[in-house]
């Protein structure tokens, strides 16, 4: 067990500083762990941590059982001081690689992090120096370029304003076309109350006729 402890904290250390220098093995050592935190490996190393942490308890609480059985105050038997002092290593030990492993975890995120903003910035700065490039080449076409956008912002802006004005003539068509609409429908009520109408006084005038022709032959009667 002590041996086991031991070779796991020399490969912490080991990790831990080809991680703070930069070697050619650092690649190597940062691909590998890039490797260990995808797929199953993040749901395996914290399987092998929560383990350690459980025998790192139970460690300490052996510990704290081995103090609580003094015979006298200060006093504590041979076989329990051996006991005392085996826990003791074994929990030192124990906390202390959960510790390094923390510390590896760290390290690891913050140099992909350092990584990637070394990256962006380096993108950044290609960008920029390429644009300074052209522009101090070529200023007179660069200036007509900055001409080119002036006239096509001011365009832009015409065309804007043409839109506006072209919307509201045709929200001024549509207004106009509706209360067309709107007056045609009571032109058509008005015919219709006119037909009514022209219907009533023919027969009016119908009955009208009937009775005089009726009268008249009476008349002749």
């Amino acid at each position: 067990m002590i041996n086991l402890l031991y070779t796991i904290i020399l490969s912490q250390s080991l990790t831990i500083l080809l991680l703070l220098f930069k070697t050619p093995l650092r690649k190597f050592v940062i691909l590998g762990l890039d490797r260990l935190k995808r797929g199953r490996g993040p749901v395996v190393v914290k399987t092998i941590a929560a383990t350690v942490l459980v025998v790192f308890v139970s460690t300490v609480y052996g510990i704290v059982d081995v103090v609580n059985r003094e015979v006298e105050p200060g006093m504590i038997n041979p076989t329990d001081q051996v006991l005392l002092a085996r826990n003791m290593l074994d929990a030192s030990l124990m906390g202390f690689i959960l510790f390094m492993g923390l510390m590896i975890d760290r390290l690891h995120h913050y140099i992909r992090e350092l990584r990637l903003l070394r990256k962006a910035m380096e993108a950044a700065k290609k960008q920029s120096r390429s644009f300074e490039d052209v522009k101090n080449a070529n200023p007179d076409e660069f200036k007509a370029m900055g001409e080119e956008i002036t006239i096509l912002k001011s365009k832009i802006k015409n065309l804007e304003s043409e839109c506006a004005a072209k919307t509201d003539e045709a929200k001024t068509a549509e207004a106009k076309v509706e209360a067309m609409k709107k007056q045609s429908e009571g032109l058509l009520l008005q015919y219709d109350e006119l037909m009514q109408d022209n219907k009533n006084l023919r027969s009016q005038l119908q009955s009208i006729d009937q009775d005089l022709s009726h009268s008249e032959l009476k008349k002749s009667i």
